[in-house]
């Protein structure tokens, strides 16, 4: 195959719709667009949730019901085997896995999860502990303490 052989497939290049060109294309006078009406001007562009002026759906809607998400706590993650650049028997904070990089902001605390595997024994203060990641930690001989 050389590259003036090349071909696209059928049905891969589709044909533009010319709108006013005339009467003989079908698609003279309003361009597809119909008589009257807003989207019929130029420059009409109508914002998703618009209903012409009548007051909105979700204005019409009372506003009900308790929202939890005032009160929603949003952990930084860090999974057990992320640790294991740390040398062995060291002690990690949420403010020294923030100078490692490997938690951007603190938000509510530090939650330790229990994906991967840990290699060295090592002192942990998080605010919250899968159990998982907590069977993992002190069977190499680490503790696991929450603030």
């Amino acid at each position: 195959m050389k590259l003036n052989e090349l071909k696209a497939p059928s049905g891969a290049n589709k044909r533009i719709k010319r709108v006013g060109r005339g009467p003989g294309s079908g698609h003279g006078k309003t361009s597809t667009r119909g008589h009257k009406g807003q989207k019929s001007r130029s420059g009409a562009s109508i914002r998703p949730g618009f209903e012409g002026g009548q007051m909105p759906l979700q204005r019409r809607l009372p506003k009900r019901g308790f929202n939890n998400a005032v009160f929603k706590k949003e952990y930084a993650i860090i999974n057990v085997s992320d640790l294991n650049v740390f040398e062995n028997g060291a002690e990690i904070t949420p403010e020294v896995l923030r100078e490692a990089g490997m938690v951007k902001k603190l938000k509510d605390g530090v939650k330790l999860l229990g994906n991967g595997d840990l290699e060295k024994k090592l002192n942990i203060k998080v605010h919250k502990v899968s159990k998982q990641a907590e069977e993992k930690v002190t069977a190499r001989g680490g503790k696991v303490e929450v603030i």
